[in-house]
């Protein structure tokens, strides 16, 4: 064998290796956006399994909210979405923004309160002067979880069969944003 007939099976094997990266990345990257979208559908799902139960848990605790709104966006002055509620509950003085999510984690929690932050600063801008409480649920939600959640001053919201049921302390005080 010749030194360009083993350049030449080089160079073929680095071209095919190469091929197959790239279909591989490509392969990737759509099972990624599959299973980012079906990741959607299923907190759609689970806001949609909750609706019908949030407005009876929080008039039990004297909040009065008359309106809901799922996937809510709050946009800046120049039109570029700041944060996104995934339900919103509205009252004359008093808002509550829940995250659902599928699989609830201390970064979901994390960025909620991040959330919590924006849109306080947003309705500040704005002179509301209403009250923003949160609030959490998940498919999944691990006791490390709720319980975080529950110190960052969060309602959380537990399924159980077809009710949703508020797991919060007795003494709990929800934090006011």
């Amino acid at each position: 064998m010749t030194l360009e007939k083993i350049w030449a099976m080089y160079q073929e094997t680095d071209r095919r290796l190469k091929d197959m990266t790239l279909q591989l990345d490509q392969r990737f990257k759509e099972t990624d956006r599959r299973i980012s979208c079906l990741d959607c559908r299923v907190d759609d799902l689970v806001e949609r399994l909750i609706v019908p139960s949030i407005l009876g848990i929080f008039r039990d605790l004297g909040y009065d909210f008359d309106m809901v709104a799922p996937r809510m966006r709050y946009f800046d002055a120049e039109g570029h979405c700041i944060a996104e509620a995934g339900l919103l509950l509205e009252g004359r003085d008093t808002a509550l923004v829940l995250e659902a999510r599928t699989n609830l984690t201390v970064t979901d929690i994390e960025n909620h309160v991040k959330r919590m932050e924006t849109l306080r600063r947003c309705a500040n801008e704005h002179d509301k002067k209403r009250k923003l409480l949160g609030a959490v649920t998940g498919i999944i939600a691990l006791e490390g979880e709720k319980a975080f959640a529950i110190k960052q001053g969060f309602f959380v919201l537990e399924q159980s069969g077809d009710m949703i049921n508020l797991r919060v302390p007795k003494d709990f005080k929800p934090k006011e944003w």
